[in-house]
């Protein structure tokens, strides 16, 4: 490599204020030093600059600007005649566009189950309360039996990160993709942004790495468009895709309600909605703000406004964001249309690994630094239209976020069971309940057996009685 060359890196850093990068070189070798220059030649430094000065070196705390008021929502069933009439046309049109192809599932699948105790993808964390399966698997299983309920083909993208893309590649390859045929699976990776010290310097992951950290689900519209996902959606003439997060084993992939008022309505991004439990409960709230749907954090919305009450006494702020959305293709083609999807970013203070001065990995026990990353929610207000539909929490809501406690792969269980029982009841199948009205059994119910409350209807000539503390599967 030519010393000028070199000589040109490290000036443009220093105008930069990024030398650092390069203060180790002399000590790599030929290949790392190859490495360390892609690294830097893929650094935007222009717009770094500007990252750092509003988002590193400013803790600016968010300001709810414009007229602001609770948003408006379709509730999960009809409320009158009218309404009815839409909910079935609705659904008709739902139906049709599944079976007609033109709807995709997208993942959004970089993180790692660390939280859990468990170092891997967390796609890979087993959950299912008989079988203990994957949450991988159980999607594959939905996708599979939608495919086959539809007589169509489904086709499942896949979002993962640099941390884990190669593992996660590995085990689909070693579960043959559990069923699904490989072409229909599209696996691709996330961005990165790099991780800051809080006078906005780069930081070193090791010698001859930057620091860089998945630059949050907001990345996925812009990673869709660049991995080449959207045009391969194009050549199957997928229009819409189900946006879901994969730590959730009871999605919905393919609701037809939900796809059919997203089309109805011409919206290009929309959303689910749980009414929540309190007004500090830890999901973004929906709201219009400048006659636009947006999601404002919970950290974010002032408590006199996350505590305001309806004359009826429940909350005006009533609607949680749940990381479930319908999203037009064309308004990913567009928010791309110039090269950058032109999301906000969010600032998050961290303890961050890094190189000190003297070369040693520094493991620090307090918080040292930022990230940056965006989130998918932000793109609602770049929408020409946009809907809300709320859901039950019980039917559609089972996030695995934390070891222990809420949101934990006990209740999660929980959870699976409980619904799982209750489709059978709505069936005429009698399940056997504790005192505190808890089911007296374990049950877990395929994808194959039934996707949906309906599906249980038709198979209940296949379901055996079910007496108390049986564990009962029903494929």
């Amino acid at each position: 490599m030519e010393k000028s060359t070199v000589e040109n890196v490290r000036e443009t850093l220093r105008r930069h204020g990024q030398g650092r990068l390069m203060a180790f070189w002399e000590q790599l070798d030929a290949a790392q030093r190859d490495g360390l220059l892609r690294q830097i030649e893929q650094l935007d430094l222009a717009r770094i600059d500007y990252y750092v000065a509003k988002y590193v070196k400013s803790c600016v705390s968010t300001s709810l600007k414009g007229d602001f008021e609770p948003a408006p929502s379709y509730a999960p069933s009809p409320s009158d005649a009218e309404q009815e009439r839409k909910y079935a046309q609705a659904k008709k049109s739902g139906q049709d566009l599944i079976s007609s192809g033109k709807v995709a599932a997208f993942v959004v699948a970089g993180g790692q189950a660390t939280r859990l105790g468990f170092d891997a993808p967390k796609g890979d964390f087993r959950i299912s309360p008989v079988k203990n399966k994957t949450l991988f698997r159980l999607f594959a299983e939905y996708i599979t039996a939608a495919a086959e309920k539809y007589h169509s083909v489904c086709p499942w993208y896949i979002m993962t990160s640099p941390l884990n893309h190669a593992e996660t590649k590995l085990i689909f390859e070693s579960n043959a993709y559990y069923g699904l045929q490989q072409e229909d699976v599209f696996m691709f990776q996330q961005g990165t942004l790099p991780n800051f010290d809080f006078d906005g310097k780069i930081l070193l992951a090791d010698k001859n790495t930057i620091a860089s950290s998945p630059d949050g689900h907001g990345g996925s519209l812009k990673a869709l468009y660049r991995s080449g996902a959207v045009d391969d959606m194009k050549r199957r003439g997928i229009e819409y895709v189900s946006y879901f997060q994969v730590d959730n084993p009871l999605i919905n992939i393919f609701d037809p309600l939900f796809i059919g008022l997203h089309v109805l309505d011409k919206a290009e991004m929309s959303s689910k909605a749980l009414l929540k439990t309190g007004p500090k409960e830890r999901v973004g709230n929906f709201c219009i703000i400048d006659g636009k749907i947006t999601v404002i954090e919970y950290s974010d919305l002032p408590d006199e406004l996350a505590e305001k009450q309806n004359p009826d006494g429940s909350l005006l702020f009533e609607l949680g964001s749940i990381a479930i959305h319908m999203i037009s293709r064309g308004f990913i083609e567009r928010l791309n249309a110039r090269g950058d999807s032109s999301l906000p970013l969010h600032r998050a203070v961290k303890k961050i690994p890094y190189i000190n001065d003297r070369g040693e990995l520094v493991e620090p026990d307090e918080p040292n630094g930022v990230k940056l990353e965006t989130f998918v929610f932000d793109a609602l207000p770049l929408a020409a239209n946009s809907i809300i539909l709320q859901t039950d929490r019980s039917e559609e809501f089972a996030p695995i976020k934390n070891a222990t406690g809420v949101d934990s792969p006990e209740t999660s269980r929980e959870m699976i069971i409980a619904r799982s029982a209750a489709w059978l009841e709505s069936a005429g199948v009698k399940v056997p309940r504790k005192p505190d009205n808890s089911p007296d059994c374990i049950i877990e119910i395929a994808p194959s057996f039934a996707i949906e409350k309906d599906d249980v209807r038709q198979n209940r000539g296949r379901i055996p009685e079910i007496k108390p503390g049986d564990t009962l599967y029903l494929s």
